[in-house]
């Protein structure tokens, strides 16, 4: 049952939500663009929470009702309202535990986009064309959601896969999907190149940074060394003859970006700075966090990319994620974007943690 503190809490936020629909009337919003993205986005977290105390509030009414024709001299009242009873009860029961799952504090970056790095680790080339899997299995899980792709810097390997891939993906609350994805991923199959059939071991990584809008992470030009060179590595026309390449150091941290992509030293400048400000806003929260709960990170949380996170094994047709854990058997689909049965279990056992106090926010 909610109880009256929670009520009070509830009903402070359904007057914030009518606030918020006025607000949004309000002439000239639209021209002042960080006001209301800003009121739009805490619109859209009232809402589901404003309708589903709504419908919680309905349930309780009929329940009460139902339990008042208990009382009726009519038996056939009785039984009418007992049969009705148990599937309130039922309802209003779902409908608070998804109130209290609404009711757990937001991720700040959950409505935001991604930069998406994914990098080849142990395993040689089988290594990198398992990175290029992986970054073709996130595309089309992008194109699935109707989420916007663009490609920040690769670099390939002599073999077709990815020594690296740095791409930014647009769209709705991408980082509340993919969050979980950073870590080691592995991979276990026979290679191409394995003549006697033996399954090898690779690994690549993955990682996950909220882009950082220019309001959050101020750069020093005095902070930057920014260096120009001759793109390498295999390309299209024109791609070694200019020096279109650009490496940024900031130096307070010691980070560096490489792009590369582009035959324009300006874009491939613009795209280097902004994997720069993700990784420096990434580096900030992720010391925030440190120093909130040292000690109780959950495992789905952490994104330690040190951390072995999930396996591929093409030859039981399974992937397993180590930090829930669970097996799928639909590896086909898996690497061809079908990640939400994934997604929706990592973030359902995270919620479940946060409910159970077993987390942070």
């Amino acid at each position: 049952m909610i109880d009256d503190r929670m009520r009070a809490k509830l009903l402070s936020m359904v007057e914030r939500h009518e606030e918020l629909n006025q607000l949004l009337c309000a002439p000239g919003l639209a021209s002042r663009r960080q006001e209301y993205l800003r009121i739009t986005r805490e619109h859209s977290d009232l809402s589901a929470l404003v309708t589903q105390w709504g419908r919680y509030q309905k349930a309780e009414q009929e329940l009460a009702e139902a339990q008042e024709m208990l009382n009726d001299s009519d038996a056939e009242m009785r039984e009418l309202a007992a049969g009705e009873i148990a599937g309130l009860k039922t309802e209003r029961d779902d409908l608070e535990q998804t109130i209290n799952v609404l009711l757990l504090p937001s991720d700040p970056n959950d409505q935001k986009n991604i930069i998406l790095e994914i990098r080849s680790g142990t395993g040689g080339e089988e290594a990198a064309l398992f990175a290029g899997e992986l970054f073709r299995m996130y595309a089309r899980f992008a194109e699935r959601k109707r989420w916007k792709l663009e490609i920040l810097n690769r670099s390939q390997s002599s073999g077709g896969g990815l020594k690296e891939v740095i791409a930014l993906i647009e769209g709705s609350s991408v980082f509340s999907h993919l969050k979980f994805e950073s870590g080691v991923h592995r991979v276990q199959r026979v290679p191409a190149t394995e003549s006697q059939g033996r399954v090898h071991t690779s690994a690549a990584t993955v990682a996950v940074l909220p882009e950082a809008e220019d309001v959050e992470v101020k750069i020093d030009d005095k902070d930057l060394k920014i260096d120009v060179m001759r793109a390498g590595g295999p390309g299209g026309q024109s791609v070694n003859t200019t020096d279109s390449a650009v490496r940024i150091t900031h130096l307070p941290t010691n980070l560096v970006v490489i792009c590369q992509d582009e035959k324009s030293q300006h874009k491939n400048k613009a795209k280097a700075l902004k994997v720069l400000k993700s990784r420096i806003l990434e580096l900030e929260q992720s010391k925030q966090h440190e120093e909130r709960s040292a000690e109780r990170r959950s495992m789905v949380k952490s994104g330690d990319r040190s951390e072995k996170i999930r396996t591929y094994n093409f030859p039981q047709d399974r992937v397993t994620d180590h930090r829930i854990p669970k097996t799928w058997h639909n590896l086909d689909g898996v690497m061809d974007g079908l990640l939400a049965d994934i997604i929706e279990a990592l973030r359902t056992h995270h919620q479940a943690l946060l409910l159970s106090g077993g987390d942070e926010p």
